[in-house]
């Protein structure tokens, strides 16, 4: 062979060889939302040499770019509009002159493009590498990405699915230009000027508040008789009281039997009412907001051999894998709670159980579940409702704190109600602990990290009362509501 030759042929090995480098992981992730971007980025800390694949032409799923970041952007920005309807009421006069509604988009997408630029540049720091495309497992170890120009082969010794989820629709009523889903209420031009919003969680909430804050008639249709009917009927029923009080038109009791759209858009939404009688209601717009479902159903699921529920999510261990070796899931594809905070747990769990560290897994106990509406609701741990039904506590009672003797609550003008469930351990009956606490009111998603830490390391009643909080604020009514579970109230009876 000839030196030039063989100047060529080294070249050209040492090309494959790159090449092929590029293309051998220790782990792949297939979505970077919440949960896959924070497997990478630990794993990657743990020296792991991991690559994303991202079907977006962005990184950061749902979250950031059709979810948390811009609903809460938008809430924040029109929330000033009730601050300033307070302030009439306190000798501030302001005046509301309306909504630039460009403006508001352009801040919304200011705010996705800052977080999701950010979130790139931090996985490009820590060398993960992001390719964009559909993937599918096609082997063991093996996936397949394919884009509009190419389809491309990836292998990895651990593979995490975190695919996400997407709105729900309702039965055999399909979104439309009239009837919303989040995303697409996301994108509107302007607020609607009337709206039915089916749906009681989170999302359904959010929205209500955000355009009934912006002057849209809100009628909000909920299945049983209170919104966020999975948390304490105390809560649900507070929460329901004033979304009543700022004007949202709410109707429980209500079963959606059917959506008429016309030729000139709008909608007339059809409802059985508590008494099974057939009730409707006209408006612009219907968003539709009964849940997520996972987004599990392409067919290399069934291909790879995972095991789904029947909710069609992935069956994971404690750990976050799968049925299958070496194959692990997180975020909303995992039975419970849909949150990104969730998320970020279990990827950062699933990346260190891959590096042998032996972490423990993520305890659904501590997940504080939040609602961004007027007022906020937050929640952690258990219900008195769960608590008694734990065959393993004792002498578990709530403890209800009135939010308004707080006089940080008190200025704000709003509501709400506050509670604490105590209970002991059978194999310390002597000892009460704070086994959870359901906030409705002003600041309730700052607040409910307190209540996290004391749930998640089982904190003595007796010790997380006597901590001292200032004075005054909206974290004083936690200290207060813990004093009177301690049976030591101060200044409430």
């Amino acid at each position: 062979m000839s030196e030039a030759h063989e100047d060529t042929q080294n070249s050209t090995d040492t090309t494959e060889t790159a090449e092929h480098d590029r293309l051998q992981y220790d782990i792949a992730v297939i979505g970077a939302g919440p949960g896959g971007y924070s497997a990478a980025l630990r794993a990657s800390e743990l020296g792991k040499h991991v690559v994303i694949i991202e079907r977006d032409a962005v990184v950061g799923g749902t979250c950031l770019n059709r979810g948390c970041i811009p609903t809460k952007a938008l809430i924040t920005s029109v929330g000033t509009i009730n601050e300033a309807k307070h302030a009439q009421s306190t000798g501030i006069k302001l005046e509301f002159q309306g909504i630039d509604f460009g403006e508001l988009r352009d801040h919304r997408e200011r705010m996705v493009s800052t977080m999701t630029e950010g979130l790139a540049a931090l996985l490009k720091h820590r060398k993960v590498d992001v390719i964009h495309g559909q993937a599918s497992i096609s082997g063991t170890g093996e996936l397949t990405v394919q884009n509009d120009d190419s389809t491309q082969t990836i292998k990895a010794t651990d593979i995490i699915i975190a695919t996400g989820s997407r709105p729900r629709p309702l039965p055999d009523i399909p979104f439309s230009d009239v009837i919303l889903d989040s995303d697409h209420a996301l994108t509107l031009d302007t607020f609607p000027d009337s709206a039915v919003i089916i749906g009681s969680g989170a999302i359904a909430l959010e929205f209500a508040s955000l355009w009934n804050t912006a002057g849209c008639k809100v009628t909000l249709l909920a299945r049983k008789d209170r919104v966020i009917s999975g948390w304490s009927k105390r809560a649900g029923v507070t929460l329901g009281r004033e979304l009543k009080r700022s004007g949202i038109n709410l109707i429980t009791h209500a079963s959606c039997t059917g959506i008429d759209t016309g030729d000139n858009l709008g909608a007339t939404v059809h409802y059985k009412d508590e008494h099974d009688d057939e009730q409707q209601v006209e408006a612009d717009v219907v968003l539709v907001a009964i849940g997520r479902q996972a987004a599990t159903d392409a067919q290399w699921f069934a291909d790879a051999g995972i095991d789904l529920d029947g909710h069609g999510l992935v069956k994971t261990d404690e750990l976050g894998q799968s049925s299958v070796e070496h194959v692990w899931a997180v975020g909303d594809i995992t039975p419970g709670h849909q949150l990104a905070h969730r998320a970020f747990e279990q990827g950062i769990t699933v990346a260190e159980a891959i590096a042998g560290l032996e972490p423990r897994g993520v305890d659904d106990n501590t997940v504080p579940q939040i609602v961004f509406s007027t007022p906020e609701a937050a929640a952690v741990g258990m219900t008195l409702d769960a608590a008694q039904e734990d065959d393993t506590l004792v002498s578990v009672k709530e403890t209800a704190y009135p939010m308004m003797s707080n006089a940080r609550v008190l200025m704000t003008g709003q509501g709400g109600s506050l509670s604490v469930v105590t209970g002991c351990d059978e194999s310390d009956p002597d000892t009460p602990v704070v086994l959870g606490a359901q906030i409705i009111g002003p600041h309730a998603s700052e607040m409910i990290a307190e209540a996290e830490q004391l749930v998640g390391n089982r904190v003595p009643l007796a010790d997380a009362a006597r901590l001292i909080h200032p004075h005054p604020t909206f974290s004083e009514a936690f200290g207060e509501s813990l004093l009177k579970a301690d049976e030591r109230p101060l200044h409430v009876r």
